[in-house]
């Protein structure tokens, strides 16, 4: 089975050779290092960039405004703020030019905490990324849906952003969800695409052959079935609220589990009829609690399901702080953890109209 950040690496290698990927850019993706993730490896477009965040958005759109298909990679997302007004006009150029324009570009980013990153590197992008029209947001929680996400992000005419959960990039997928062509013994699959430590100059990737395999952009994914609440996510937030449904579910409440995959455009249809039939709504993500992605959400499913509801909503998000601490316990008491996934659960499941 492969793991998140393989399956954004298959993919791809897909995209430079089937698809019509030119250039995958970005700090320390091509050789010899491949991503400080490993998600470039053995890739043959993949060229180093200067230390130049909005240096590698502008040439990305350059490139995608010229006929070719970048996908541009900002080494952390907590260093994607500074392209903001970049990113508005990639988001804004088929409109503004009456569609004349295309904009052909990904841009891929790793997200969120979990991994110890403290106040540089454990930053979300959601209420950002949410809040630029024109772009296209996904965010995988497993490396199927990653696999399949890159692929239809790689064909998009206008920008898409590819937010990888950095916590989720070395988790493995689970039987039933592999990506079509892989090899089923993961070791098989390292030996085949993952490069050898010390020297690489020599080593060349035995990629499997996969193919083109597209999860359509705004298609969210039913991740557990329940009728008593409703919770909405997406990313690394998926695997904890399934757990804590899971507990839960001891206690007689069964809680439905709705996977986002893409923030924008998301999957109103399929969330409305959930809402309706469960009659509760939980939102859960990462990202800083104060004018979050979640909150739209909320306010949508209250204009339009407000007599379906049985207790008011609640947004599960991360605390309202300037950054994410090292230690444990401070990263722990930033960011839902699946505890207080399960009291609010519990707390919704309680409420009597």
């Amino acid at each position: 089975m492969a793991t998140l950040v393989q399956a954004v690496r298959m993919a791809l290698h897909v995209g430079e050779e089937r698809l019509g990927v030119t250039d995958i850019l970005g700090e320390d993706i091509g050789q010899p290092l491949g991503g400080v993730f490993t998600q470039t490896q053995g890739l043959k477009t993949a060229w180093n960039t200067p230390l130049d965040e909005r240096g590698i958005v502008g040439t990305a759109m350059g490139l995608a405004m010229s006929g070719q298909r970048p996908v541009a990679e900002i080494q952390f997302c907590d260093y994607a703020f500074n392209t903001i007004d970049l990113l508005k006009l990639a988001g804004g150029l088929y409109w503004s030019s009456n569609g004349n324009f295309n904009c052909p570009m990904v841009l891929m980013t790793p997200v969120g905490s979990g991994i110890h990153g403290s106040i540089y590197h454990s930053h979300s992008f959601d209420g950002q990324a949410t809040r630029l029209p024109g772009w296209k947001i996904v965010m995988p929680s497993n490396p199927r849906d990653a696999y399949g996400l890159m692929l239809s992000a790689i064909v998009d005419p206008n920008p898409v952003m590819f937010l990888m959960p950095k916590a989720l990039l070395r988790a493995k997928g689970v039987a039933g969800e592999e990506i079509p062509g892989e090899p089923s013994d993961e070791r098989k699959l390292n030996k085949m695409i993952d490069a050898p430590l010390g020297d690489r100059t020599k080593w060349t990737p035995d990629w499997p052959d996969t193919p083109d395999f597209f999860i359509p952009i705004g298609e969210a994914r039913l991740a557990r079935a329940g009728r008593d609440v409703t919770v909405v996510t997406y990313g690394r937030m998926v695997q904890q609220c399934v757990k804590a449904a899971d507990e839960i579910a001891a206690e007689g409440v069964e809680a439905e589990v709705l996977d986002l995959r893409s923030l924008y455009p998301y999957d109103w249809p399929r969330l409305k009829e959930s809402i309706a039939r469960t009659h509760r709504l939980l939102v859960v993500n990462e990202d800083t609690e104060v004018t979050n992605f979640g909150e739209h959400l909320i306010r949508r499913a209250v204009e339009d399901l407000f007599y379906e509801l049985y207790a008011p909503p609640k947004l599960l998000a991360g605390a309202n702080v300037p950054g994410i601490g090292l230690a444990d316990t401070l990263e722990a008491h930033s960011v839902p953890q699946r505890d207080g996934i399960v009291t609010a659960l519990r707390d919704l499941a309680n409420h009597q109209p």
